[in-house]
Parts: C-alpha cells; structure tokens; sequence
C-alpha cells in the first residue's frame, strides 16, 4: 500500500528523489516514462517531468482514444488486456516502465510485450515494491528490473 507515502509529502519527494537518483545513475538517456494504469500513473509523471523526457499512458482495454495496441494476459483470477496508443512512443526510443508494485509479474510482461511492439527500447522495468516470494521477476525474463524495497 503506497497510500501513507502519497499522503505525506515529504516522503513522497523522497520517493521521486530515490527514482530520478537511480535513473540518471543507470542511464545516459531515457526517452519516455511509460506508467502502467493505474498506480504508475501516479509516481510516472513527476519522475518523467525531474528527467525532462514525455511520459505515457499504458491502461486497461477500452481506456484510451484513437488507434490502440493491444495484449491480453492471463491474471491469477481470469484475464485482462492492456494496450497502449500506437503512436505513444516511436522506434528506437528508450523507454522505462514504472509501476508501484510487482507482485505475480504478469501485468508488467503484458506492458513490456505492448512496448516492443512499437520498437521501443526497454531500458527497465522500475517499481516501488517487489514482493519477491511470487517471482513476478522471472516473468521479464532478460528485461532489466530494478525495486526500491522488496518484501519476502
């Protein structure tokens, strides 16, 4: 629950700091925030606005205007289906996906599928909370990964 740090704000300046430190840190260039829908939207905007880049919405099907690219993925529960607007990012640009939480890993595989599909660049997945006992990680298979806190 990120709730408490969004509530306080200075923690959440804390927070931000944090992410902008370990991404001017780790990469020379970033080109795009992509936020999953809809806690990444929350901690994506401030963070792409600190690195002067653009930032992008990745949302639940249905959601957005114009022309889309679609991914349907399997949830512990059923299935779901993220897309995003097919000129939200161009060839060749380098792309970071941030969300709060990686849990089970399916949701962020499913943003990293619609990403390449515009032949983007994934520079890394980025989250506040990895619960590391699901292994949500092995889903992104080679996709660098990186989270500030993680709970067993």
């Amino acid at each position: 629950d990120i709730s408490p740090l969004l509530k306080d704000p200075a923690a959440f300046k804390a927070l931000i700091d944090l992410l902008e430190d370990h991404l001017r840190a780790s990469f020379p260039q970033i080109d795009v925030i992509a936020g999953l829908d809809s806690r990444g939207f929350l901690i994506g905007p401030p963070l792409a606005q600190r690195l002067g880049v653009g930032f992008v919405l990745i949302r639940k099907k249905g959601k957005l205007p114009g022309p889309t690219e679609s991914v349907s993925y399997a949830l512990e529960y059923g299935k779901a289906e993220l897309e995003i607007q097919s000129d939200a990012v161009e060839p060749g640009q380098k792309v970071v996906i941030v969300d709060d939480l990686l849990a089970t890993g399916g949701t962020m595989r499913a943003a990293c599928e619609l990403v390449r599909r515009l032949r983007a660049e994934i520079l890394e997945c980025l989250v506040i909370i990895e619960l590391k006992v699901l292994k949500g990680v092995d889903k992104l298979e080679s996709i660098p990964f990186y989270s500030l806190l993680q709970y067993d």
